[in-house]
């Protein structure tokens, strides 16, 4: 019997499945996710595998929700940005400052106008000043250039550069993204260069595991759409993968359900996917996935995805008004679970009188070197302690204010971690989970309590009172899944901005969440009769059964749903996609936009018919070298015409999209 090896690296656990032949799951395994490497949390789940199977593996098969986790939070590698006719006003309208600093986004002169003609000439030497002035201090460059979806000769130009004068990784927009909108294109290319070291470490560890236990077969990766990459593709463009983790549990969650129409929610540590799956597939986003509040263009499967998880930081906004996430802290029993000298230290802490300090302490989360190389000598001296284990956060302010500060520098730059009262630590105070340490939960839960109510005047709790806090937490977590399944449903339609969603939800979760309890009902609201909640992930049985029974929809919590993104990493194929795109710049013209130069036609059947070839033979070369065989293509046609009043139906433009699909090839031994 071969099997089929799936690993699903949060950012709080690293789940494991073996299925076999027909599909089945036939062994999981649970282990907590070491960031700072994350060879040790993949050894240790592998290692609760049966041995005897691992010996017939013939696939290997990842997801992660690093990348995911780090767009909603705001964290990634930092990167320099070479914008090729661009303006100011472009970076500010499109926040991309946000993810950049103002003097890592170079304005270059350059670029192409709409239908692939030079604009103005690459100014070769002020790139070249840039990218020796960051190649010392960043880990990545993201290249956008005006346009470059119809020439990328500039682009291509500058990575060359890049790599010439650098050998640092590069995202160039052209290839990332094959839709208009520059703006958006240079967004996804700087998104994808930061998170290009989650990538390379992830892929490192893993093959180091392997390796370790003598397992050859060959190592994949899921996509934002489900699909499958081998992991030299996945390295070229990590972007793609910023919604593998939802998209796999998506894919799972169909696998163990066996249902057809569903709202599937996967509630994990940082975050919460959602998605709706009608007739068995979910949707596809055209205009590019929104994660957090970022949408790169990026083909992946419409999530709805969110800053609430299990691990989401309790803090207070306004008015003294309690909210979640959408930072992840780490929760005090599994802190306490890995290091039980923090239930003493807690202890220690509820004695006393309450301060901001209290129930926080201070790990080390994830090396990064470009980082570490910028840092201050006190800074590098607080790192080495935090290597050692973690730092209680008074006891640090106690030993000296550059401590505090350096350990406050390195939260900032992502280096570092607090911990924190958290629903996970609510659920394990209330009964409804008790894997992790439970005493250090009910300690972290009154010290919290003692923090609300001493410092900031909020609640009413008795004194030492775990259990009425935690109520108040759970009831905050279900009040705010409802709110985002019904957000959610709301972004299906398309139909709705952000803000107006946002607004309706607000509406409607009031009156579809009081219904049951109005005495008077003038009108009756339904959620979603239709489409029962699958719910997965390890903290959705905590909490999915209350939310469910406040909306009044069916539930399904199916077998094995705490590593449903694991079973579904090991469920995909390989699918490439090739997009060519055919214009009328002038009455009876018309040209081919592919690679750097158009091409030109006066018959617009031939340039059609060209324009399929390219697709399907860049289709085809894409999917073989991710890692696919029995490749199967077929083709779309996407027309853009108007009426004319004289003329009749005018062309416009037409893309043509090629899509292969593959599976993956086991029989290539990539891991020798």
């Amino acid at each position: 019997m071969l099997y089929r090896m799936g690993i699903d690296t949060g950012g709080t656990y690293t789940d494991a499945v073996l299925v076999d032949e027909n599909k089945a799951v036939v062994a999981t395994s649970k282990s907590v996710t070491t960031r700072q490497d994350l060879s040790i949390g993949i050894a240790n789940a592998l290692a609760k595998l049966p041995k005897n199977m691992l010996q017939n593996i013939e696939l290997v098969s990842l997801s992660t929700t690093l990348t995911t986790n780090s767009v909603v939070e705001g964290r990634g590698a930092e990167v320099c940005a070479l914008l090729v006719g661009y303006h100011a006003k472009q970076l500010q309208k499109n926040a991309i400052l946000d993810l950049v600093t103002e003097s890592g986004a170079v304005l270059l002169a350059g670029g192409h106008d709409a239908v692939g003609n030079e604009k103005c000439r690459l100014d070769e030497d002020a790139a070249r000043r840039a990218i020796l002035k960051f190649k010392d201090s960043v880990s990545a460059f993201a290249i956008s250039s005006v346009f470059a979806t119809r020439n990328s000769s500039h682009e291509l130009r500058l990575r060359a550069l890049v790599e010439e004068l650098t050998g640092k990784p590069v995202a160039c927009g052209h290839e990332l993204a094959s839709s208009l909108g520059a703006p958006q294109r240079a967004l996804t290319a700087v998104l994808n260069a930061r998170m290009i070291p989650y990538i390379q470490q992830l892929i490192s560890s893993m093959i180091k595991i392997l390796a370790r236990h003598k397992i050859t077969a060959p190592l994949m990766i899921v996509k934002g759409d489900g699909s499958l990459v081998n992991i030299d593709t996945a390295l070229q463009q990590p972007v793609a993968t910023v919604l593998s983790g939802p998209a796999a549990s998506v894919i799972g969650a169909c696998a163990l359900s066996g249902l057809k129409n569903a709202i599937v929610a996967d509630m994990g540590g940082t975050t919460t996917d959602i998605a709706i799956i009608t007739n068995g597939q979910p949707q596809l986003s055209a205009d590019g996935a929104r994660v957090g509040d970022w949408q790169p263009m990026v083909e992946a499967v419409k999530v709805f995805c969110i800053g609430l998880g299990g691990d989401s930081e309790i803090s207070i906004k306004g008015a003294n008004v309690l909210c979640l996430g959408p930072r992840r802290v780490v929760p005090l029993c599994l802190l306490a679970d890995q290091y039980p000298w923090i239930v003493t230290r807690l202890k220690l802490q509820l004695a006393e009188y309450p301060n901001a300090r209290n129930n926080k302490f201070v790990m080390a989360v994830e090396t990064n070197q470009a980082v570490l190389n910028k840092l201050t000598s006190d800074e590098l001296s607080a790192w080495e302690i935090l290597k050692q284990g973690p730092i209680e956060l008074d006891q640090a302010v106690n030993q000296g204010r550059n401590l505090a500060k350096s350990l406050a520098k390195l939260q900032r730059l992502g280096l570092a971690i607090y911990s924190g009262f958290t629903p996970t630590d609510a659920a394990h105070v209330l009964g409804l989970s008790d894997h992790l340490n439970s005493e250090a939960a009910v300690l972290a839960a009154k010290i919290w309590s003692h923090q609300m109510r001493c410092l900031y005047g909020i609640g009413r709790w008795k004194k030492d009172d775990a259990i009425a806090p935690s109520q108040q937490v759970y009831d905050l977590v279900i009040e705010n899944i409802n709110k985002s399944l019904i957000e959610a449903c709301l972004h299906q339609s398309g139909k709705l901005s952000q803000a107006k969603a946002r607004q309706l939800t607000r509406l409607l979760s009031g009156l579809i969440l009081s219904s049951s309890d109005s005495s008077e009902k003038l009108f009756e609201l339904n959620f979603c009769a239709d489409y029962p909640i699958v719910a997965v992930g390890a903290p959705a049985a905590s909490y999915y059964p209350a939310a469910a029974k406040a909306l009044g929809v069916a539930l399904h919590l199916p077998k094995h749903a705490e590593v449903a993104s694991a079973v579904g990493a090991v469920m995909g194929s390989v699918i490439q996609r090739a997009h060519v795109t055919v214009s009328q710049p002038s009455y009876g013209l018309y040209r081919l936009y592919w690679n750097q130069t158009p091409q030109q036609f006066n018959d617009l059947d031939e340039a059609l018919a060209t324009a399929v070839e390219l697709a399907k033979a860049a289709a085809i070369r894409l999917a073989s070298a991710a890692g696919a065989i029995d490749i199967e293509v077929s083709i779309s046609k996407t027309n853009n015409q108007v009426k004319h009043d004289i003329d009749g139906e005018l062309f416009l433009d037409c893309r043509v999209s090629a899509t292969a699909i593959g599976r993956p090839d086991c029989q290539k031994l990539v891991l020798n």
